[in-house]
C-alpha cells in the first residue's frame, strides 16, 4: 500500500488516539483523524506545533519519518524508528563488513544508473545525451574518472535552458534551486525510511563517507532517484508563474515525490515502493545474496 506524506504548515496540536493520528487547529473546533497505518512520512514546518510523545512512539512503531523543519520551512531534522528489521544485526554487521571492493562496484551501478536517468530526462525534453550515455557505460568500479561530475555539469548545464538562463545548481544558488532542495529533502526522508525498514544503517554509506552527515547511505542510495524530482520541478516552473518562495501550493506539488511514477525490476512503480526494493537489494548485496542492486528508470 502506498503510504501518505503528510505536511503539517499551520500551529496544530497533534496527537494519538486509537491507533489514529488525532490533528487539533486553534481556530477548528472539530478533530481531524487519520489511521497511523496509512502514513509514510510527516513534515512538521511551523513552530506552533505540539506533538505528544505517544504519538511519535506510535508513528516511528510504524516506520514512519518524521521530518522537522527551521524556521525558513525547510527541511532539517529526521527522525526514523531504530529497531526495524527481525534481523538488524545481522544486516548492520553485513554493511559494516561490507569490503571497499563491494562497496566500489555499489557506487558504480548507482552512478550508471543516476547518470542514465539523467539522460533520459535530457532526452525526453529533447535535449541531446548520447554523450551521458556513452560516459554511464564507462563508469567503472568506484567511478575513479569522475563521471558522475562530468554528466552533472553538463547536465545542470542543459536541463533548464529553455526556461532559465545561467543556472547553478547549489544548496543556496536562485531558484529553481528551493524546489530541488525541498523534494530532495523529501526524497532523502523516503530513501532513510526503506533503508531502516531493511535493517540497514543510513550513517554508514558505501560511497559518502562525511563525518557530520547521520544519513550517507540514504544520500548514495538516492541518487538514481534524483532526477525524478528533477522532472517535477522542471514541470513545476513551466506552469507556476512564480516560484521564488516555496508556497504552500508548491510544497504539496513536492509532496507528490514519494508516490512519482518509477519503473523498477521492470514494473512501473511509486517512487517509495520502489525505495523499499532498492533498499532490500541493497541489504542482500552486502549479504552476498545478490550482486546487483535493484535501481529505478524512467
Amino acid at each position: 500500500m502506498i503510504k501518505r506524506t503528510l505536511l503539517f504548515g499551520n500551529p496544530a496540536h497533534l496527537s494519538t488516539r486509537k491507533e489514529q493520528l488525532v490533528v487539533k487547529y486553534p481556530d477548528d473546533d472539530q478533530k481531524k483523524t487519520m489511521p497511523i497505518e496509512d502514513i509514510g512520512v510527516v513534515l512538521l514546518e511551523h513552530p506552533q506545533i505540539t506533538i505528544t510523545h505517544t504519538l511519535i512512539s506510535k508513528l516511528l512503531g510504524n516506520q514512519v519519518a518524521i521530518i522537522t523543519c527551521d524556521a525558513q520551512h525547510l527541511p532539517q531534522g529526521l527522525m526514523l524508528n531504530l529497531n526495524t528489521h527481525h534481523k538488524q544485526v545481522a544486516q548492520m554487521r553485513h554493511q559494516l563488513s561490507a569490503t571497499q571492493v563491494l562497496k566500489d562496484r555499489l557506487w558504480k551501478q548507482t552512478i550508471q544508473a543516476k547518470i542514465k536517468n539523467q539522460a533520459a530526462l535530457l532526452k525526453m525534453n529533447n535535449i541531446p545525451a548520447e554523450n551521458m550515455e556513452r560516459w554511464a557505460s564507462k563508469v567503472q568500479n568506484g567511478d575513479p574518472e569522475n563521471f558522475e561530475g562530468r554528466a552533472a555539469a553538463y547536465y545542470w548545464k542543459c536541463l533548464f535552458t529553455d526556461l532559465i538562463q545561467n543556472f547553478k545548481r547549489g544548496r543556496y544558488e536562485g531558484e529553481p534551486n528551493n524546489l530541488l532542495n525541498y523534494g530532495y529533502a523529501i526524497l532523502r526522508g523516503a530513501i532513510a525510511r526503506s533503508l531502516m525498514i531493511s535493517g540497514l544503517l543510513p550513517t554508514m554509506g558505501y560511497h559518502h563517507s562525511n563525518q557530520y552527515n547521520s544519513y550517507c547511505l540514504a544520500d548514495d542510495l538516492m541518487e538514481p532517484y534524483r532526477p525524478f524530482v528533477d522532472q517535477l520541478v522542471l514541470e513545476l516552473i513551466r506552469t507556476e508563474d512564480s516560484y521564488t518562495e516555496l508556497t504552500p501550493s508548491l510544497k504539496q506539488d513536492l509532496l507528490k515525490v514519494p508516490v512519482l511514477d518509477v519503473i523498477i525490476n521492470n514494473q512501473s512503480s511509486p517512487l517509495m515502493l520502489a525505495a523499499q526494493q532498492s533498499a532490500a537489494s541493497l541489504a542482500k548485496c552486502y549479504s552476498k545474496e545478490e550482486k546487483a542492486l535493484k535501481l529505478p528508470s524512467f
